[in-house]
């Protein structure tokens, strides 16, 4: 099956101002400038996740595994409806890769590649990635997240005979 990779920057707050026709034009200016001055001093943090989008007409359930400073973690189970999206690692990414195995609850079928990884059928968060079946869990292939060291990251996940599939930055 295939996925779309598309970077999700962190958006900068922007200054909206308060529109008044009849207003002193001079107290919007003296507001305008004291709130974008406020906005410098006390800047709020940009938003930072790994995020995925559910692109397809189907209920999908997604897992994810990653490498934090202990080792390898798998996680999961996220349902997310159609064209719903989920944050599933909240704050900075710290790795560079993340990878991911999805199941099509809807129509059947899934999305997974190469790197095997432990799962079970509920709700889990396994440390390791070896021995998975002799330590009771299932072993599925994941596909491999390239964030390109970003901070922020959004997947796509679509339906596998569409011809639009792309990664951007």
């Amino acid at each position: 099956m295939f996925q779309v990779l598309e970077s999700e920057a962190a958006s900068r707050p922007r200054f909206r101002g308060r529109s008044s026709r009849s207003g002193n034009v001079t107290a919007q200016v003296f507001y305008a400038g004291a709130a974008l001055g406020l906005a410098l001093l006390f800047p709020s943090p940009a938003k930072a996740d790994l995020r995925l989008c559910n692109q397809t007409a189907s209920k999908v359930g997604i897992s994810i595994g990653y490498r934090d400073p202990q080792g390898w973690v798998t996680e999961g189970w996220w349902d997310l409806a159609p064209k719903a999206c989920e944050t599933l690692l909240k704050g900075a990414l710290a790795a560079r890769f993340y990878y991911v195995f999805a199941v099509d609850y809807t129509r059947g079928g899934e999305w997974n590649g190469r790197s095997l990884m432990c799962t079970r059928d509920s709700e889990f968060t396994i440390r390791g990635i070896e021995d998975c079946l002799a330590r009771g869990y299932d072993r599925n292939g994941f596909f491999e997240v390239d964030t390109g060291e970003q901070k922020s990251w959004t997947i796509q996940l679509t339906d596998p005979n569409r011809a639009d599939v792309s990664a951007k930055p």
